[in-house]
């Protein structure tokens, strides 16, 4: 007997290219389309940095791509802020208003512009593919819909009861991509048997387009110069002041030093600003956003990221593929992925001082970096594989859909 396919809509809230965006795409590459039939919707066609962005590269896979323009009201934005000022003394109350304002004005009706979409395409399941507080208007539309739903959560998370209420009302499971992830979730008051772990994974074959070599070369950095670097959003929550400041410490030692940042965002320009005032603008190296960070990762002696959050980085797992020690802050996410005096070191500080201690160490050692690194490579082979991730997401979607 012939199994009648099931209809899956992606539903991804993200406004820039990421991790979730490369997990999400590399599931999909991967799922059985004589299975599952698959449409992806997107608020913003947001760009992939090589000319191509997520539209482009979603219809590639044969995905149906619906592009759901998110357009509050004109006066919306003069409303919250002035909620802002008028109730600055009062914040939890400020919180409710700015709460009850986003509800009533942007998310009821995009779940409303949602579940139409979920009712007239006849799908099966809403994937959401960010995190609960930021996929409330898919919920509501899944439940409007009388559809499975099932949320990848990709970050740690701080839910209020509310949203936490309305995750156990509608959503079947929650794919977490970390135990720390698990943990926020459960703390904040969903439902332990509704969250699952699942990690994500890498391609083990995945090579970098460019040798260090010529990375090096490229942006004139020398033979006996060390060379650490981050690769990620340019955020707040990615902390990447740290790492300038990182280089700054290093320099004033007499390190020949250079630090490469890879990425993009709001950040930006405060950042290369900081970096003049640490009198490191010929250390510092911003490279923009790049669909290349590989080749930028493998020229790198250290590889470091100082979030104060995360939720299983993917780039973490590609630094130790490429056989790259890393120096990470002791958070969730890399406290899972690192071993600690194996692979790299965890950081327990927050300042400056206590990751270039670490960076340090590595510097002076390069039979321990050639070491940690080689374990890292052994360690997401192992366990942290392409494979294992695309099942432990099939695995979940195969359960509900027999529920």
């Amino acid at each position: 007997m012939k199994t009648q396919k099931k209809k899956i809509l992606v539903l991804d809230t993200g406004k820039e290219w990421g991790g979730g965006t490369v997990s999400l795409l590399e599931l999909l590459k991967r799922l059985n389309r004589k299975r599952y039939e698959v449409s992806a919707l997107f608020y913003t066609t947001y760009s992939k940095g090589d000319g191509s962005d997520i539209r482009r590269e979603l219809e590639a896979l044969d995905v149906d791509f619906i592009h759901l323009e998110s357009r509050p009201r004109f006066y919306s934005k003069i409303i919250k802020e002035s909620i802002r000022g008028v109730l600055a003394p009062l914040p939890s109350l400020r919180k409710k208003f700015i709460a009850f304002h986003d509800l009533s004005g942007r998310i009821e009706p995009a779940a409303k512009a949602i579940a139409s979409i979920l009712k007239e395409g006849q799908f099966d399941m809403l994937y959401m593919n960010n995190q609960p507080s930021s996929n409330m208007e898919g919920m509501l539309a899944a439940g409007i819909a009388g559809t499975h739903c099932v949320q990848h959560s990709r970050v740690e998370v701080r839910l209020t009861a509310a949203e936490a209420e309305e995750v156990n009302r509608v959503v079947e499971r929650v794919i977490c991509v970390s135990r720390g992830v698990m943990d926020s979730l459960i703390n904040a008051g969903v439902q332990a048997e509704r969250c699952c772990l699942v990690y994500n994974g890498v391609d083990p074959t995945l090579q970098a387009a460019r040798t260090a070599e010529e990375v090096r070369e490229g942006l004139g950095i020398k033979k006996d110069e060390f060379l650490i670097g981050t690769v990620g959003s340019l955020i707040k929550r990615k902390r990447v002041d740290i790492c300038l400041e990182t280089i700054a410490l290093l320099k004033e030692k007499g390190v020949k030093i250079k630090g490469l940042v890879v990425g993009a965002g709001p950040e930006e320009e405060r950042l290369k600003g900081l970096a003049k005032t640490l009198g490191i603008t010929e250390q510092a190296i911003f490279t923009g956003f790049s669909v290349d960070a590989l080749s930028y990762i493998r020229a790198m002696d250290v590889f470091m990221l100082t979030s104060i959050k995360e939720g299983l980085p993917r780039v973490v797992l590609e630094a130790m593929l490429l056989e790259r020690p890393v120096v990470a802050a002791h958070v969730t996410g890399p406290a899972e992925l690192v071993l600690n005096d194996v692979t790299g070191f965890l950081v327990e500080g927050d300042e400056a001082k206590d990751f270039a201690r670490q960076v340090e160490i590595l510097l002076h050692n390069p039979e321990l970096r050639t070491a940690m690194g080689q374990e890292g490579r052994q360690r997401v082979v192992k366990d942290f594989s392409i494979e294992r991730y695309v099942n432990g997401v099939l695995a979940v979607f195969q359960e509900v859909f027999k529920s």
